[in-house]
C-alpha cells in the first residue's frame, strides 16, 4: 500500500481538485498542446538571450539568497516525487511484475500519471535555472540551454503517448536532480564539494539505463503489433511510436553530449590543443565584453531533467 502517497493525500481535499488537473486529458490540461509547448519554449529562449543582452554592460547579480532557495526547493520537491513515483512503482511491480511495470496499461496508474504530469510541470520550473545564470552573467552553454527546452518537450511528448516505461526515465532524473540541486544549493553557500565529477558520471549512467529500458518497450510493442510470429516477445507494450522515437532521439543526444562534456572537462588534459584553442576562444570572448559558453569547468553539466 502507498503508505506516502496517502499520508499526504489525507491533507489534501481531492474531491476539490477539477479533473484536468488531476490527471493529464490533452486540450484540458495546462501545458497539454503542441502550440502552447512551443509557445512556451519560445518565450524561454527570448527571456534568456535578451536577459543575457541586457545584462552584457551591467554588473553580474549576486542573487544568493533566492538562487539558493531556487535550488532547495528543487531538491526537496523532486526527493518527494521520486519517493512517491517508487513507491507506486514498487507497488506495481508486486502485481504485475518486472514486464508489467514496464509495459502493461494496468501499471500505468492514475497516481503515476499524475506525479509524471507533475514532474512535467517541474520542467518549466526549471527554466529559472538559466535566467539565474544570465543574471550572474555566467556562460549559458549550448547543452544546458538545450536540455531545458528539449527535456519539457520530452515530458510532454511521453505523457501524451501514455508510455508505462516512461517512470523510469522521471525516477532517476529526480534522483540526478535531488544530489544536483543541493549541490548548487550548498555551493552557493559556500560549502566546498568534492563530487562534482560524480554527478555528470550519474547523468550519463541514468540515459544508459533509460535508453535500455526504452529498448525493451519499443522491442516488446514491435514484436507485438508488426512482428508477432516472427519474434519472441511477453506481450504489448504501452505508448505510441512517436513517444518512442522522439523519446529514443532526445535521450539518445543527451547521451552524446553529456559523453562529450566529460571528455572535454575531466579526461582532456589541460595542456592538449583542444583545450590551448578552447582557452584562447575563452579569453577572447571575456574581452569582447561576452561570455564564453565553450569554457571549461563553467556549468555544462549543469541540466534537468527531466528523464532535468
Amino acid at each position: 500500500m502507498p503508505y506516502l502517497a496517502d499520508r499526504i493525500l489525507s491533507f489534501i481535499p481531492t474531491n476539490t481538485i477539477p479533473r484536468h488537473l488531476a490527471s493529464y486529458i490533452p486540450g484540458e490540461s495546462p501545458l497539454s498542446t503542441w502550440p502552447v509547448v512551443a509557445s512556451m519554449t519560445v518565450t524561454y529562449l527570448a527571456v534568456v538571450f535578451s536577459t543575457r543582452e541586457i545584462m552584457q554592460d551591467r554588473a553580474p547579480l549576486k542573487l544568493t539568497t533566492p538562487f539558493r532557495a531556487h535550488n532547495l526547493i528543487l531538491s526537496a520537491g523532486s526527493l518527494v516525487l521520486m519517493a512517491l513515483i517508487g513507491e507506486e512503482v514498487f507497488s506495481n511491480w508486486f502485481q504485475v511484475g518486472t514486464y508489467g511495470s514496464l509495459c502493461v496499461p494496468e501499471a500505468y496508474t492514475d497516481r503515476l500519471e499524475f506525479y509524471l504530469m507533475v514532474n512535467y510541470y517541474f520542467k518549466y520550473y526549471e527554466f529559472i535555472d538559466t535566467v539565474f545564470l544570465a543574471l550572474k552573467k555566467k556562460p549559458l552553454s549550448f547543452l544546458h540551454v538545450y536540455h531545458h527546452s528539449a527535456t519539457a518537450v520530452l515530458a510532454f511528448v511521453q505523457l501524451s503517448g501514455r508510455a508505462t516505461v516512461t517512470w523510469v526515465a522521471a525516477f532517476l532524473n529526480l534522483g540526478v536532480h535531488v544530489l544536483m540541486y543541493y549541490y548548487y544549493f550548498a555551493a552557493a553557500g559556500g560549502a566546498k564539494l568534492w563530487w562534482k565529477k560524480h554527478l555528470t558520471t550519474m547523468q550519463i549512467f541514468q540515459f544508459i539505463v533509460i535508453l535500455v529500458a526504452a529498448v525493451f518497450a519499443a522491442y516488446h510493442y514491435a514484436a507485438y503489433n508488426w512482428f508477432p510470429t516472427v519474434l519472441p516477445h511477453k506481450g504489448d507494450c504501452t505508448g505510441t511510436p512517436t513517444a518512442g522515437i522522439v523519446g529514443g532521439g532526445i535521450v539518445s543526444s543527451y547521451l552524446i553530449l553529456f559523453l562529450k562534456f566529460f571528455r572535454k572537462t575531466y579526461t582532456e588534459k589541460p595542456g592538449s590543443s583542444k583545450n590551448a584553442a578552447t582557452t584562447a576562444s575563452s579569453m577572447r570572448s571575456h574581452v569582447k565584453g561576452k561570455p564564453s559558453t565553450n569554457a571549461p569547468g563553467g556549468l555544462l553539466f549543469r541540466v534537468e531533467t527531466t528523464t532535468r
